[in-house]
């Protein structure tokens, strides 16, 4: 059945314009871009041994670099000098030594390191040209488990390291191209996936003891399958599954008898699902509409545990100290970037950790996002989160962006955006789209751009703006396209297969030529090459169409002034991707600017980057959507 072409949300929206035109729209005041990047932004949580402590990854420095933060105190100390952004894993269970994880310049080549006691630093996977992950600690803390692709550069194998002297060995030869995902504390099983098609995955367990791999969640059709915990003691294993219904559920199965039974099945996704240190506590994050709603139980009864309340905020990133007397996690919301806060488990108050928000910044200067949802151009109702700048009024429309996600496949959510609230803070209204194929919403709705990119899925982008351009506090005339990854991919299509329905084009690091990067996708995504052939089609069999939906070859068609970003060390958006759109449209004599960073790959992570690409796309936006002189802001 057709749906309105209005939903409730959005007129709900225009009530609240009207009455924004009655009152006058609020006065604000606006930020430069050194101000936003003023903020700190705060990743990871790792107690340590006494817990005590808790290990952070935080850029407030300008790249990413692990802090440690004393609970009693809040006293903040750098741990790591890194020009390369560091990502904290975990404490060592006995000592201060901690892991973590870098790349060199963005290329996506993680080692895993070591920060010994002393200070200096440990690479536990030496070597060129690969890729290494962490995938847990044994019950008796006596190793660790590491997945690298060291041997072959499409497979990842396990390895085994002593805690202590980093002695390994290998526990499991990948010859099959199946990812590992989990190893049990006793490091007798290792859960593996195998992905079908992004729709549909398999589970398999590998017994080390016996070298023997068998199908561990048998299926009938299409479902998403994915390991999310084993017990300590390795005889309960913990999945979701989406087999039986539209969204995925939370799984617990006896591995002795195989049997399995399901624990918990909101009406939205399972997202995750951990177990504290000794099976105390379960976490599980579920993706409410674009929110991450937290669930803590207690294991043993899944009597729920009370959180903390913070209004218009969500919790996310639950950790769970080694004895499991403390919790830590992070709040978040639309004008407040995370903050992480540490509370003790059987009652008390939350004790905060952080204050990201640079102090020069009123967040009531900020807004909220609003989900807003809209019928396509074939009656299908599309979410999306909409971002309207306070002084938007039926007296002073604003322009607007289409903002579209990565993927295929992601899901834009609610929380902070330093760029969104920059651009907003500055007159434009946002509007982050969840366009058929975007996860969250159900499998149904999550395959329906299948095979249909670029098409299916650009529709709704195109209705989007439609919907924008109705609204009276949207000036209908004045409406550009924004996007990353796949959405900037999004962007050039739009541009080209529907010129003149946007005004301007951002295209940050997007595809340009299907062909070339479906041939050249980096080794390491073997395990998930057939499924994402299977999705977007296979460029030895399906080359006509992906010809057909490739911008590059359609280039002519652009008329609209773009700005492009890319970073050059990119190994999934290849910087001749940018190279040569820019070069085509420039030949289309139409105004293109292009920003490149040799330090960055697929994001930009550095806050002198960041500076320069986003200031970059406020000048750009000015002089060629409100058609103003850029200001230094």
């Amino acid at each position: 059945m057709r749906v309105p072409r209005w939903s409730l949300m959005v007129i709900a929206a225009l009530l609240v314009s009207a009455c924004a035109t009655a009152t006058g729209p609020r006065e604000v005041m606006q930020y430069s871009i050194e101000q936003f990047l003023g903020n700190t932004s705060v990743l990871g949580a790792s107690f340590s041994p006494d817990s005590e402590r808790i290990l952070v990854s935080s850029d407030a420095e300008g790249v990413y670099n692990a802090y440690v933060i004393e609970i009693a105190s809040g006293e903040k100390r750098r741990l790591t000098d890194s020009e390369d952004a560091v990502f904290v894993v975990s404490y060592f269970p006995h000592d201060e030594r901690f892991l973590f994880s870098a790349d060199q310049d963005g290329n996506e080549l993680n080692h895993l390191y070591v920060r010994e006691a002393n200070g200096s630093v440990h690479d536990l996977t030496p070597g060129e040209n690969l890729k290494a992950d962490f995938l847990g600690w044994s019950a008796d803390k006596r190793h660790l488990f590491v997945m690298s692709n060291e041997r072959d550069p499409r497979f990842f194998d396990v390895y085994r390291y002593a805690s202590d002297g980093y002695a390994r060995e290998l526990l499991w030869q990948n010859g099959s191209g199946l990812q590992p995902a989990l190893v049990s504390p006793d490091g007798r099983y290792i859960a593996l996936v195998k992905s079908n098609t992004t729709s549909d995955s398999d589970i398999l367990l590998h017994d080390t003891r016996t070298n023997e791999t068998r199908e561990l969640v048998a299926h009938a059709g299409v479902a998403a399958n994915a390991p999310q915990a084993f017990s300590k003691d390795a005889r309960e294993f913990w999945y979701t599954s989406d087999a039986d219904a539209e969204f995925s559920a939370l799984y617990r199965m006896n591995l002795a008898t195989g049997e399995s039974e399901r624990v918990l099945a909101p009406e939205w996704d399972v997202m995750y699902a951990r177990l504290s240190e000794n099976d105390k506590y379960l976490v599980a994050g579920i993706n409410n509409d674009a929110r991450t709603e937290l669930r803590v139980f207690e294991k043993a009864t899944m009597a729920p545990v009370a959180l903390p309340r913070f209004p218009d905020a969500e919790i996310t990133s639950v950790v769970i100290s080694p004895d499991e007397t403390r919790m830590a996690f992070y709040v978040s919301a639309s004008r407040v970037p995370r903050d992480l806060y540490v509370i003790n488990i059987e009652g008390g108050e939350p004790k905060r950790l952080t204050n990201t928000l640079n102090p020069e910044i009123d967040s009531e200067d900020l807004v909220d996002a609003e989900v807003i949802r809209f019928a396509s151009y074939d009656g299908l109702e599309i979410p999306g989160i909409l971002y309207r700048p306070h002084q938007a009024s039926t007296d002073d429309p604003v322009p607007a962006l289409v903002w579209v996600h990565g993927g295929p496949g992601g899901q834009s959510r609610v929380g902070y955006s330093p760029l969104i609230q920059y651009l907003v803070n500055h007159g434009y209204a946002v509007y982050a789209i969840n366009n058929r194929g975007s996860s969250g919403y159900g499998k149904t709705f999550f395959g329906l751009d299948d095979r249909r990119h670029g098409e299916a899925d650009l529709g709704d982008v195109v209705a989007s703006r439609d919907m924008l351009a109705e609204l009276d506090y949207i000036d209908g005339e004045r409406i550009g396209i924004i996007g990353g990854s796949y959405g900037g991919y999004m962007v050039l299509a739009a541009l080209a297969f529907e010129p003149g329905v946007f005004d301007v084009g951002v295209d940050i690091f997007g595809v340009a030529n299907w062909l070339r990067t479906l041939e050249s996708i980096p080794p390491w995504w073997a395990s998930f090459r057939d499924a994402l052939y299977a999705e977007m089609g296979d460029p030895a069999t399906d080359r006509e169409r992906l010809h057909r939906i490739s911008p590059l070859f359609h280039a002519g068609n652009i008329r609209d002034p773009l700005i492009v970003l890319q970073g050059a060390n990119d190994p999934r958006v290849l910087k001749v991707e940018s190279d040569e759109i820019v070069a085509a449209v420039k030949n289309n004599g139409v105004p293109v600017e292009y920003v490149v960073f040799d330090d960055e790959g697929h994001g930009f992570l550095k806050k002198e980057n960041q500076l320069t690409a986003w200031k970059a796309v406020l000048d750009f936006l000015d002089r060629y959507l409100k058609g103003e002189t850029p200001q230094s802001r």
